[in-house]
């Protein structure tokens, strides 16, 4: 009886510091090679795609690391607050112009994917100044699956 005691105040220990000092409820940044850059779903935003009652996908663009663009998968309308399986994710394309034409990507960000109440993301790319980027979002509402696709944009 002792042990188990113990034991449970040992795991309530590691859930209070989990608790108090962020633990799993804090989001990595995207890695980006030997450096990392903290993406988050902010800045100027490049382009919107917009369903009623599905979602919404947002690609925002600022400046630092040689321009960062980042993507961000909302739930909107009757679908915001209920858990769905979302998804994002982003590109940097080669081409440096042609808004809407598919893109030839040379770099991804990772995808963020699971069964969200309000987003996915942010995920991002670095880099990007002077390039185009393409995101790619998906959400569920109910048995229907709904895909987001930028192509080609702030270029």
């Amino acid at each position: 009886m002792r042990r188990i005691v113990k034991s449970l105040c040992s795991m309530l220990a590691v859930v209070g510091l989990l608790f108090t000092t962020g633990g799993v409820a804090a989001a990595a940044p995207v890695s980006d090679g030997p450096s990392t850059a903290a993406v988050s779903c902010s800045g100027h935003v490049t382009y919107s795609e917009t369903r009623p009652n599905i979602g919404r996908l947002v690609i925002y663009y600022n400046s630092s690391n040689g321009g960062t663009n980042s993507a961000c998968m909302y739930h909107n309308g009757s679908n915001y607050g209920v858990a769905a399986p979302t998804d994002v994710q982003i590109w940097r394309c080669t081409q440096s112009s042609g808004e809407g034409q598919p893109c030839t990507a040379d770099k991804a960000s990772p995808k963020d994917s699971g069964n969200f109440l309000y987003y996915a993301g942010p995920v991002g790319v670095t880099g990007t100044a002077n390039r185009c980027v393409r995101a790619l979002g998906h959400v569920a509402v109910g048995p229907r699956n709904y895909i987001f696709d930028s192509k080609r944009q702030g270029c």
